[in-house]
Formats: C-alpha cells, sequence, structure tokens
C-alpha cells in the first residue's frame, strides 16, 4: 500500500513510528566500557528487536555479547532502523535512529510479544545467559529523504491496558480463524506470499510475519485501538480495503 506524503508533525511522527515498528532487526550502538582498549566509544552490533505496546523495543540478549556487558556499565542506547532496502540511492529513503535507556526486563508479556515474533529465539530464552532488556524511548532523528529530517521529542504511544489484556486471544483468533484475512493484510502492507500470520496488534497497527521467509511487515490502523472491540471494528475494515484494493 503506497501511504501517503507526510505533511505534518504528527504524520512524520506516525509514518516514524510505521517505519520503526515494522522493522525485526536495527543497529544497536552502545557505548564502551571502561575495561576495553575502545573506551568510552561507540560500538554497533545487529539485534533483532520486538516492541511493547507503548512502542519501547524489546531485546533478547545474551549476557557474554559485548553489547550486553556495556550495557551493563552504561544503558545509553542509540537505535537505527532503516527502511531503505530495495532503492537504488539508499540515502533518498527513511530511517530513524532512536535514543534511549535499556534496562532488563522480567516482565512476562515483554517476553511473550518477543517470542510471538520470534519463536525459534525460544530456545535461547532458557538459556541463563540470556535475558531480555526494555528500551525506554528517548528522542528520536528522522530522515525520510532529502529536506525531510528532523527530531521528535517524544517517541512513544499510550498503551491501552484493555487491549494488552485482549491481545493473546485477538491474535490466536486471527490466526485460527481468519488467516485469510492475515494474508489479505499482508497485501496491503506491500507484501506478496502466502502463509502471513498475526504475531501482535497494539493500539497503531498490526505486526504481521512469514515464517518461511522470516519477512516481518506492518499494518497500520486508521484509527486508534483500545480494545478487543475496536480492534474487531478495524481489523474489519482493513480486509474490506484490502479487497477492493485488489479486485
Amino acid at each position: 500500500m503506497t501511504e501517503n506524503t507526510p505533511q505534518t508533525t504528527e504524520d512524520f511522527l506516525a509514518a516514524a513510528r510505521h517505519l520503526v515498528r515494522g522493522r525485526d532487526t536495527a543497529i544497536l550502538a552502545t557505548l564502551a566500557r571502561p575495561d576495553t582498549p575502545e573506551a568510552g566509544a561507540p560500538y554497533a552490533s545487529l539485534v533483532q528487536i520486538a516492541f511493547d505496546h507503548d512502542g519501547a523495543p524489546l531485546l533478547l540478549i545474551s549476557g557474554l555479547a559485548d553489547h550486553t556487558k556495556n550495557l551493563l556499565n552504561d544503558k545509553r542506547v542509540s537505535l537505527l532502523f532503516d527502511g531503505t532496502q530495495g532503492r537504488a540511492e539508499p540515502l533518498t529513503g527513511p530511517r530513524v535512529s532512536l535514543m534511549g535507556v535499556a534496562t532488563p526486563t522480567t516482565d512476562a508479556r515483554h517476553a511473550r510479544r518477543y517470542l510471538a515474533r520470534f519463536p525459534a529465539a525460544e530456545m535461547y530464552a532458557s538459556f541463563k545467559d540470556f535475558s531480555f532488556w526494555r528500551v525506554a524511548p528517548g528522542r528520536a532523528h528522522q530522515v525520510a529523504g532529502f529536506g525531510k529530517i528532523q527530531w521528535f521529542e517524544n517517541f512513544a504511544i499510550e498503551a491501552a491496558p484493555a487491549l494488552i489484556d485482549a491481545e493473546t486471544d485477538i491474535v490466536a483468533h486471527m490466526n485460527a480463524d481468519h488467516a485469510d484475512a492475515v494474508q489479505l493484510y499482508a497485501k496491503l502492507a506491500g507484501e506478496s506470499g502466502d502463509g502471513w500470520v498475526m504475531t501482535g496488534i497494539d493500539p497503531e497497527g498490526a505486526d504481521i510475519r512469514r515464517p518461511e521467509t522470516g519477512t516481518a511487515a506492518r499494518v497500520k490502523f486508521d484509527k486508534r485501538v483500545t480494545d478487543a472491540e475496536t480492534a474487531r471494528v478495524e481489523l474489519v475494515r482493513l480486509v474490506k480495503l484490502a479487497r477492493t484494493s485488489i479486485s
């Protein structure tokens, strides 16, 4: 689906959030710890990433990894989300750098959301040296092409408690009883192929994934979703939109 060109700060912010939450990997920058030759210098690594309902990035990382050792010394991070793939001139494409503070989390919801997105990671989650981390979002910097550059002071969104409570049931229901609708959502997101599954839903959209290829995609809602009923209404609307777009 072709996105309308953002016009206002809120439009740009919504587009930036949509880009970020549609990525399943990011470049994580930490600060090298004092006991290394590079002490204080930036250290970049590739990580798989999921998101909490408020948009906070979630990580599953090993205590043996250098980025984790760095975080234990200084929890400040920057995450780069790249939306430039497939462009002949990548620098004309969108990307977002999100600043934040990372802390370990034992919240079962964080683990559930991460593992729903990356089922194969369940094996690592059981290892003693692996732990989940949550990045509290700070400022974000978006480059959406030439002249489309700005900072956002608040990147997080307001979570909806009723939707959090209903998420597991909604996702299970969509995958079990409305798999055809999930395939239509993939087409709305500009993706192809079959076998797509829903992995999560939040106030701004739904996350889908094609396990066969490991491809992740994001379906954006037009209206904020706060509970099971508003989710149902929006998901039905998207099915109708997809059928109209395809026909």
